[in-house]
This record gives C-alpha cells, sequence and structure tokens, in this order.
C-alpha cells in the first residue's frame, strides 16, 4: 500500500492509535521510503568512522556534513544521487540533483564554491546512452553555469550494467564563518514558520518513493515524480537566504529536497523536540485545486522552510521582497513533537515528527545476505592464461581511445570551471581540484573517485581503493585528506548479494577511513539500481563513490600532474606487480570481465602518501601523478600531453611487459625530479627507505618504452581528446 508493508502499516495505526487517513498515509509513505528513512542501510552506516578533531556537525544531523578548516572558517560539503530522475528525464533529473545539493549547502549558512559529479552510463554504441549523456551533461551544464558555482572535478565511465539504470552523483563544496551557520532544527514556541523561494506545484509528488523503486520500461510514466529547475530562481533564493542569516532573526532552515514540506517540517520538529501547527492553504501555489496530500508531499524546487524569531517577521519579508521571492508565513512552532497539518481550517493530518524520522519511529532493517557465485569464479584468473601480445604498441593506441579512459573534454567544456575565480586547476592539471580560498594562504582540494569494477570484484576491497585513490589525489596534489562525504549506489537491498556488496563496502569504507584519518560526515544511499538485460534484472556494479575534501595549507605548494621540462628523471613510488587484475587492458583487449580487484597494500599505500607528502613540502619534485585506470603507459601520455613532452622508460625483465605498462596495480605515482635535484631526492628516498623505482627521462615529445617509439604524444592526444565526440556522433 503505497509502498508500505503489512507490518509498516500495522505501525502506523499503533503510532496513531487509529486507521491513518489518505494523507497521512501518504505522508508515512514517503518518509519511510528508502530514499528518506534509509530502513535497509542504516545499521551499518552507524559503523562507518564519524568523529575526529576537525567534524564540527555530527554525520546526518545537519543538510550536509561540515569540518574545521582553521582561520575561523569551516568547509560544508555532501555529495547526492538523482539517479532515477536522470534515467527517465535526463536533463531536469541531473539539473534539479544540482540545484538539491547546492541547497543544502546554502541552507547551513556557507556559500557554495565548487562543485563535482559522478556520473555513470551505460554502452555508447546504444542511442539511448548517448541520449542519456546528452541530456545529463545539458542539465548539470545549464543549472551550474546560470546558478554561477564552477564545476572543478568529476568523473563518467562507461559500463553495459549501467545501460538502463545511469547514475547521476552531485556535490558541493562550501566555505562559511564557523560562528555563522544555522541548523536545521525548530524551536521557540510560538515561533512563526516561513515557506520562502517558488511557488509549490504539482512537480516531484512522490519523488522519494519513485527513487526507491526499481527503474522498468514503464518508468516514463512516472514522469511527474521528476522535478523542474529553476537556476535563477535558485540564485536568487542563495542570496536571500544568506542575507537572511546575516540578519540573526533565523531560528532554523531546512531546504525541502526528498518529500518537500512533509520532510522539512518533521525534520526540523523532531531536532528541535518541538512541534508544529502548518496551514496548507497559506502556501503560495503555481496550480490550482491541489489537494492536502500533492502540497505536502510536493518536491518542487528551490524553496526552503525557515523558523523565524517571533517579532521579526518584517525583516524576514523585506529581504525576500527585495529579491522578488515568495516569504509566507505558514504556521507556528508548538510545544510537544505532534505535527498538524490543516487545509481551510479542517486538518488533515495528525503525526508525532518523531515518528516520521530516521533515528525515531522510523523502521530499521537487516537483510539477509549472501556471497554471491561469481566472486569465487573471479579468485579463479590466473594472469597466465591470458596471452601476451607480441606488440603492444596497437594496445596503447586502442586504450587510448576507450571510453573510461579518453579525455572526458565534450564533457568538461560544457561546464563553466572559471565562474567566481576561485578555481586554481584549471589550467593548472592536478589529481585534485583546488579551490582558492581567498584573504588565506590556503586551498581546499576535492575529489570525487570510484572505480566500480574493483568494488564489483571485491567489495570491501574495491570501496578500501576508492578512499585510498581519493585520498592519494589529495596528497598528489599537495594536500592533505580531511573528511569524507560519500554516496552509495547499489542494487535491490533485498537481493542477498547486492546485500552483501553493501555490507562488505561499508566494511571496507571503515577500514581505509580510520587508516587515512577522513571521518565520514555523511551522505547518501541509492538502492533499486538495475538494468534489464536479455531479459533478465541485473544490479548496477556496486558504485559506492566516495567524495573527499582536503586542505592545501599553503597554495604555493600546489603540485601538478604535467612534466615540465626535457630531462627530468621519472621516478615511480610504489611498486609495480605481474598484476593485470581488474584492468582496462584486460576487459577490453581481452575481453575477460571478471577477474580479481589489483594488488592493493593499504598499509603501503598510507606511508607512500607521507613520503610524497615530504617530498611536495620539500620542493624536491617536479610533478605527481597516480597510476590508475590504464595503468603506467597511460599515467605517462597524461604526464606529458600537458606540455607535449614525451618519456623515455626501461620495463622490468622480471615482470610481463603488458602487466608493467597496462596493469592497474594500485599505490602507485609517478614523480618527476630535475637533475639539479635528483641526488637529494635520492638522499631522502634511502632515508625513508621508500619503494622508489627509476623509470627513465622526460623527452621532448617522443614516447619510447624499451628504445621502441610509441609514438608523438601530440599524435596520441588527437585520439585521446576526440574518441568521446566520436562515440556520441
Amino acid at each position: 500500500m503505497l509502498g508500505l508493508n503489512e507490518e509498516e502499516f500495522k505501525k502506523i495505526k499503533e503510532i496513531l492509535g487509529r486507521m491513518p487517513n489518505f494523507n497521512e498515509l501518504s505522508v508515512f509513505s514517503v518518509m519511510w521510503s528508502e530514499h528518506c528513512s534509509y530502513k535497509n542501510s542504516i545499521f551499518w552506516l552507524k559503523k562507518l568512522p564519524k568523529e575526529g578533531p576537525q567534524m564540527l556537525a555530527k554525520a546526518g544531523e545537519e543538510n550536509a556534513g561540515m569540518v574545521d578548516i582553521g582561520n575561523g572558517m569551516a568547509c560544508v560539503f555532501k555529495i547526492e544521487s538523482h539517479n532515477h530522475p536522470s534515467a527517465v528525464e535526463p536533463y531536469q533529473g541531473a539539473a534539479t540533483g544540482v540545484g538539491g545539493i547546492n541547497r543544502d549547502i546554502f541552507t547551513m549558512g556557507a556559500r557554495p564554491i565548487a562543485q563535482l559529479n559522478s556520473l555513470r552510463f551505460g554502452n555508447l554504441a546504444l542511442d539511448r546512452t548517448k541520449r542519456l549523456v546528452k541530456g545529463v551533461v545539458k542539465g548539470i551544464g545549464d543549472y551550474g553555469n546560470a546558478f554561477g558555482v564552477p564545476v572543478v572535478a568529476g568523473e563518467t565511465n562507461f559500463d553495459e550494467c549501467y545501460n538502463q539504470n545511469i547514475l547521476v552523483n552531485a556535490m558541493s563544496v562550501g566555505v562559511v564563518k564557523a560562528s555563522n551557520t544555522v541548523s536545521a532544527t525548530s524551536k521557540g514556541v510560538g515561533n512563526p514558520i516561513f515557506i520562502v523561494g517558488s511557488s509549490t506545484g504539482k512537480d516531484g509528488i512522490h519523488g522519494a518513493t519513485f527513487a526507491s523503486e526499481d527503474i522498468t520500461e514503464n518508468s516514463a510514466e512516472d514522469l511527474p515524480s521528476v522535478q523542474v529547475g529553476d537556476p535563477f530562481q535558485e540564485k536568487l533564493l542563495l542570496e536571500a537566504s544568506l542575507e537572511l542569516i546575516k540578519s540573526g532573526c533565523v531560528v532554523g532552515m531546512q531546504d525541502m529536497g526528498a518529500a518537500g514540506i512533509v520532510c522539512s517540517t518533521s525534520e526540523m520538529s523532531e531536532k528541535g523536540e518541538h512541534g508544529m501547527d502548518i496551514f496548507l492553504d497559506k502556501v503560495p501555489l503555481r496550480q490550482k485545486n491541489m489537494k492536502p496530500f500533492e502540497i505536502l508531499l510536493s518536491e518542487s524546487q528551490e524553496r526552503m522552510l525557515v523558523v523565524i524569531e517571533k517579532g521579526r517577521e518584517d525583516v524576514a519579508k523585506k529581504i525576500f521582497e527585495k529579491w522578488d521571492l515568495n516569504c509566507a508565513e505558514i504556521g507556528k512552532v508548538t510545544k510537544g513533537g505532534m505535527l498538524n497539518y490543516y487545509m481551510n481550517g479542517e486538518i488533515v493530518a495528525k503525526i508525532p515528527a518523531e515518528s516520521l524520522v530516521l533515528g525515531g519511529g522510523a523502521p530499521v532493517y537487516q537483510r539477509d545476505y549472501k556471497e554471491p557465485e561469481y566472486y569465487k569464479k573471479s579468485k579463479k584468473f590466473n594472469i597466465n592464461s591470458v596471452p601476451e601480445p607480441a606488440d603492444l604498441r596497437p594496445v596503447a593506441r586502442m586504450l587510448l581511445a576507450i571510453p573510461n579512459i579518453c579525455s572526458k573534454k565534450w564533457v568538461w567544456e560544457q561546464y563553466d570551471s572559471m565562474v567566481g575565480t576561485k578555481n586554481m586547476t584549471t589550467n593548472m592539471p592536478a589529481d585534485a581540484a583546488a579551490v582558492n580560498l581567498k584573504g588565506t594562504d590556503k586551498a581546499l582540494v576535492m575529489t570525487v573517485d570510484c572505480n566500480a569494477r574493483y568494488v564489483y570484484a571485491d567489495p570491501r576491497i574495491g570501496t578500501e581503493i576508492a578512499v585510498a585513490e581519493a585520498a592519494r589525489n589529495i596528497v598528489c596534489s599537495g594536500g592533505k585528506p580531511l573528511a569524507v562525504t560519500n554516496c552509495l549506489n547499489f542494487g535491490n537491498p533485498y537481493n542477498p548479494e547486492v546485500y552483501w556488496q553493501f555490507v562488505h563496502a561499508i566494511k571496507g569504507m571503515s577500514n581505509a577511513c580510520k587508516k587515512f584519518g577522513t571521518p565520514v560526515t555523511g551522505g547518501n544511499v541509492s538502492f533499486y539500481n538495475q538494468s534489464n538485460m536479455d531479459g533478465k534484472v541485473v544490479p548496477i556494479f556496486p558504485t559506492p563513490v566516495i567524495g573527499m575534501i582536503g586542505l592545501l595549507e599553503h597554495k604555493s605548494m600546489l603540485m601538478t600532474m604535467d612534466f615540465k621540462q626535457k630531462g627530468d628523471m621519472i621516478y615511480m613510488l610504489g611498486e609495480n606487480r605481474n598484476d593485470i587484475n581488474s584492468s582496462q587492458y584486460l576487459v577490453n583487449y581481452h575481453k575477460v570481465p571478471l577477474s580479481p580487484p589489483p594488488y592493493f597494500n593499504i598499509d603501503k599505500e598510507f606511508i607512500t602518501h607521507y613520503v610524497l607528502g615530504e617530498l611536495i613540502s620539500s620542493s624536491l619534485i617536479n610533478s605527481a601523478h597516480d597510476v590508475s585506470e590504464g595503468g603506467l603507459f597511460i599515467a605517462l601520455f597524461e604526464c606529458g600531453m600537458f606540455r607535449n613532452l614525451g618519456f623515455d622508460i626501461t620495463t622490468d625483465c622480471e615482470i610481463r611487459e603488458d602487466a608493467f605498462l597496462f596493469g592497474e596495480s594500485q599505490g602507485r605515482i609517478l614523480v618527476s625530479v630535475s637533475q639539479e635535484k635528483e641526488a637529494e631526492f635520492l638522499d631522502f628516498i634511502v632515508d625513508t627507505r621508500a619503494n622508489c623505482t627509476l623509470l627513465g627521462h622526460v623527452t621532448k615529445g617522443e614516447m619510447r618504452v624499451d628504445d621502441i617509439s610509441y609514438g608523438q604524444v601530440k599524435d596520441a592526444k588527437k585520439i585521446y581528446d576526440n574518441a568521446l565526440e566520436e562515440y556520441l556522433k
């Protein structure tokens, strides 16, 4: 019944002490949906590490995570999914995902300064995939560009498991004076409650329920569940909200995302241990004759719920009048914890706030889980069963052009990466984006990372790798990792094999976050992501996307990935291994889809990060870049392509050449060293006993491996830069 099971319906009757009416049942259906209540995940989410001296807000207690960045400033950040809406209506689905995550930031008083995204699409040979890619990218670009916050980093990947159910994860980062933040709470009996921003319509009704169901061939019929965004209204709402907060009259504020008015009123009331009387007929509407449940559940965008100090109503009204936005008083804070919703003087729903929310009366489940059959099969892979090609040059050219490796230039060129003038890595290629904290000597460093194929191969190790790679990218850019937000994208939690993936991913994330000192500040869980392939329902690869924030203490120490000059020596921190597990080379060239994750040792990785940080702070290296998808050859090419510089390297005779060049063993970082500093560099390596290998040197523009030419960098760059656009034609 409206997505509720028999036990849940029985529990609702016990809570109310009577049979619920339709409005109340609708409210419970959205608030107890997976999307809002996390009923199938919260038991395990509570096991994630969430403590640390940098934490300024407890995980899950505010709209976004908040960490101390010094100088009396805080960084507010979060990542969320908008998968199902984007799979049905890619443009508005992606656009409203951007709008929603930005509101989570500025509702806490922070000004958004950067956006990131993590996108997953299906097979690019399919017309549907091409349409979804174009729609999603345009939606993100149009909304973000108009709103005026730069997209500074992201990732775009492709696999058939996402053919029907794409993933659109949006991250926003903001800054605020730590003393000027606002909480999503309600308190003070008699304080007025305002709805501000856009008018309320029928778009997005039951959007939370829609996000908690499988995508099917009939999901297009649920288009009313997809919200419609207006970035210009959002920009006005941003400025008005920050001005309102600055006035000092705000008691509490929360954006209206999933479940609309219901979610905001219930969560703010439960947190503040108060109740509310809400008069739905006072809500500004853009459609006539809306029913009470439609007003309650609408997910119309660009709206906020604000509790104002009694007697200061005119302050709020004048500010929003100035910005030409709605500012309607729709209720009062009451004693106790009851939510009373009225329509034209008649009570239409009466529900205890605590009964609706996560951590209160919302149900909590532990689902059964079991190890999938494929897991043991993957362990049987043996590198000796794969023949090594006689000539690796065609393999290298092929890898440059595959969708998961080639340049995503076609995507990011549609985003404004320079608006606001804070992005430090627009023209300086670094492994993580750096955003200037003006007025200080510091910068924020940020990234999003996840190799879902590794996670599929082994959810625990694969998720540890996702956290480690995010930390590695932060360190390669000169920063120190601070904290994590996550977007956990999985299949149906009632599938024991999917739930096994989820549980082990949580365990991996916990272990890695503890190791790297990056507590989890919050995030998002998105279940029910799967595709129908040849008449069979297939879950997506488990995709726990890691959004990580780091701090660059001195902007002058920003480290980039590009080789700086001919003659510099190329070294590798970490160790090469006879390993091609789960590599793009193995999957795309040899067509072997199932193998274990690549080699990974978290303790050695941690030491490598320390060594690299010391090398950067001592100014002993000219560049740093991690080895990831595509292996060492692709990493070397990426280091050289920005200045049209090549490389001349020698492989290790004890390791298969294809594994040396294209394997994806973890924990490896390429650094370049000027000849003048090589002796000092080597002394440091000896003192620290770091695992380090001389590969070769930087050349004028040719790529050479064991005295064999792999062509010119400029020619390889043409392949790399143009491949994605060719696929999308």
